[in-house]
C-alpha cells in the first residue's frame, strides 16, 4: 500500500483524522479537490460566516445597529466591506495555521479529485487531468456537504443565492428575503438585520428552529422582531422569479414579497456523487453514507465522518468523528464519541444546548424539574446589558442528574461546555451548586439555575412525604 490511511477531504473531520493517524505514527495523506484546503468549514461555511457575524454582533454591542438603517448607501456598504475584510483575514490566517500543522505532522497533501477503483484503491485526477492511482489499508471519507439547490429555484449568484454564494456579496442589499427557518437561515437573518438590511423570513413551521426549546427560541424571535425582521411563519414558497434588479417571491397564501436578494437556505446535500463508492461496495442512501457507531461503512476498512453521514453535521462533531474513526481503525478498541455533544447556533443572540429538550424528556416519560436563571438577574448580565439572556437546566427528579442544558444570550456557545462536562462526568445538579464561579460572570447563572432546581426538587420530595388526608 502507498499509505496506511488516505483521507478524502481536508475539512475539519478530515484534518483531525489525519492528525490522529500521524500521532499514531501512520503514513497519512489527504486528497483535496479544491484549490484551497479547509473544506466548507474554513472556506465557504463555518469560519467565514462567523467572521461576518462578529462584525454584525459588534455593531449591536456598540449601539450602531439603530443607526445602520439611517446610513447612506456608501456608509452601509462600508460595513459589509469591513466584514468581508475581516472574513478574508481570518480565512488566510487559519489556512496558514492548518497547512503548517499538517506539514509538521508529516501528513501528505495530494491535490485532485478522488474516485474509487476498488475498496483499497483511489484514482486521483488533478486540475491538468493527469490521473494516478493510490492505495491504502484504511480509507476515511470526509467529503462534507453543500447547500441544497432545487432545480426550480433560479440561483444566479447575484440575486438568488445559497449560503455559499451569499458570502461573496460585495454590496449590501436594501432588502433580503430568507427562505428557511433552520440554523443557517437564522444566522444570516441575524447578520444582515444587524447590518441594517430590511430582512424578511419565510418558513413552513410555526416556530423557528423547531427542534429547540420554545422558551429559548422565543428570546431569539423577540430579538429578530426588535431588529425589524418580518416573519412569515407557516408559509410556503411557490415560486421565486428574478426581475431586472430584484426578485419576486410568491407564497402559497397568495402573498407576494419583493426583495433585492433572496437567500434560499433549506437543507444541504452530501458531496458523494463523484466518489463511485459503489465500486468499493459502500452502502449509501440518497448519497448519505451509512455507518455504524465506529463510523465504519459497509466495508470495514473504509470509514465515513463529518457532514457526509448526516446529523448532527457540525464541525465540532466531525472533528471528533475523524479522531475516533482512526483510533478504531488502527487499534480496534472502542473509542466512543462523548454521549452529550454541544450544539450552537451563532445568531444574535447566540443559542447553545446539550442533551434533551423538555419535549424529548416528556416522550421518555421521565419525571423532571426545570431551573432557570436570567442573565439580567446576574451582576455580569447587568453590566453587559443582556436583558434577554436565559440559562435553563432540565434535571431528572429521581437521579438529580442533568438531562439538558439550554442557553440563549451572550457567550452561550462558550457557557454550554460547563453543563456538557457535568453531564458527561455523570454529575448532579448539586455539583453545580457546590462549585465556585468567578464573580461577576455569566457562568454564575449555572449556580442560580441549579439552586432553582434544588428548591423544586425539595418541594417535590415534601409533597411525596406529606401524609394523605
Amino acid at each position: 500500500m502507498d499509505y496506511d490511511v488516505l483521507i478524502i477531504g481536508s475539512g475539519p473531520a478530515g484534518q483531525h483524522a489525519a492528525w490522529q493517524a500521524a500521532r499514531l505514527g501512520k503514513r497519512a495523506a489527504i486528497i483535496e479537490r479544491k484549490p484551497k484546503i479547509g473544506g466548507a468549514g474554513l472556506q465557504t461555511g463555518t469560519i467565514p460566516s462567523k467572521a461576518l457575524r462578529e462584525v454584525a454582533y459588534q455593531l449591536t454591542r456598540s449601539g450602531g445597529m439603530r443607526q445602520a438603517f439611517s446610513m447612506d448607501s456608501r456608509s452601509r456598504h462600508g460595513l459589509l466591506a469591513d466584514a468581508v475584510r475581516r472574513k478574508e483575514m481570518v480565512i488566510a490566517q487559519q489556512e496558514s495555521v492548518l497547512l503548517q500543522r499538517l506539514l509538521r505532522h508529516g501528513v501528505a497533501l495530494i491535490p485532485g479529485e478522488a474516485t474509487f477503483i476498488d475498496s483499497h484503491t483511489l484514482q486521483v485526477t488533478d486540475s491538468g487531468n493527469s490521473k494516478r492511482q493510490i492505495s491504502a489499508g484504511v480509507i476515511v471519507i470526509a467529503t462534507g456537504s453543500r447547500p441544497r439547490r432545487p432545480a426550480n429555484i433560479p440561483f444566479d449568484k447575484k440575486t438568488v443565492l445559497d449560503s455559499t454564494s451569499i458570502l461573496n456579496l460585495r454590496h449590501l442589499p436594501e432588502s433580503l428575503l430568507v427562505v428557511g427557518g433552520g440554523v443557517i437561515a437564522c444566522e444570516f437573518v441575524s447578520m444582515f438585520a444587524a447590518l441594517g438590511v430590511q430582512v424578511s423570513l419565510v418558513d413552513s413551521h410555526a416556530q423557528l428552529l423547531t427542534y429547540l426549546s420554545e422558551d429559548v427560541v422565543e428570546v431569539l424571535t423577540d430579538s429578530f422582531l426588535g431588529m425589524g425582521v418580518t416573519l412569515h411563519m407557516q408559509e410556503r414558497v411557490v415560486d421565486i422569479m428574478r426581475e431586472e434588479n430584484s426578485t419576486l417571491t410568491i407564497l402559497a397564501s397568495g402573498k407576494q414579497i419583493r426583495s433585492d436578494v433572496v437567500l434560499y437556505a433549506q437543507g444541504r446535500e452530501p458531496n458523494s456523487s463523484g466518489l463511485n463508492s459503489e465500486l468499493a461496495g459502500i452502502v449509501s442512501k440518497d448519497g448519505w453514507i451509512e455507518v455504524n457507531h465506529h463510523y465504519q461503512t459497509s466495508v470495514p476498512h473504509i470509514f465515513a465522518v463529518g457532514d457526509l453521514i448526516g446529523r448532527p453535521a457540525l464541525a465540532s462533531t466531525g472533528m471528533e468523528q475523524g479522531r475516533v474513526a482512526v483510533l478504531y481503525a488502527f487499534d480496534g478498541e472502542k473509542h466512543a464519541t462523548p454521549e452529550n455533544l454541544p450544539m450552537a447556533v451563532y445568531t444574535i443572540p447566540e443559542i447553545s444546548y446539550v442533551g434533551k429538550t423538555e419535549k424529548e424528556v416528556q416522550l421518555d416519560k421521565r419525571s423532571y424539574v426545570v431551573g432557570r436563571a436570567y442573565f439580567k438577574d446576574s451582576a455580569r448580565g447587568q453590566i453587559i446589558g443582556d436583558a434577554q439572556g436565559l440559562l435553563k437546566l432540565i434535571v431528572d427528579t429521581d437521579t438529580e442528574k442533568l438531562l439538558g442544558v439550554h442557553i440563549v444570550g451572550e457567550q452561550a456557545s462558550e457557557l454550554v461546555h460547563i453543563g456538557q462536562l457535568v453531564m458527561n462526568l455523570k454529575g448532579t445538579v448539586h455539583d453545580l451548586v457546590s462549585n465556585v464561579f468567578n464573580y461577576p460572570t455569566l457562568a454564575e447563572c449555572y449556580k442560580l439555575a441549579a439552586l432553582d432546581c434544588i428548591h423544586q426538587l425539595s418541594q417535590s420530595k415534601m409533597k411525596l412525604q406529606a401524609p394523605l388526608n
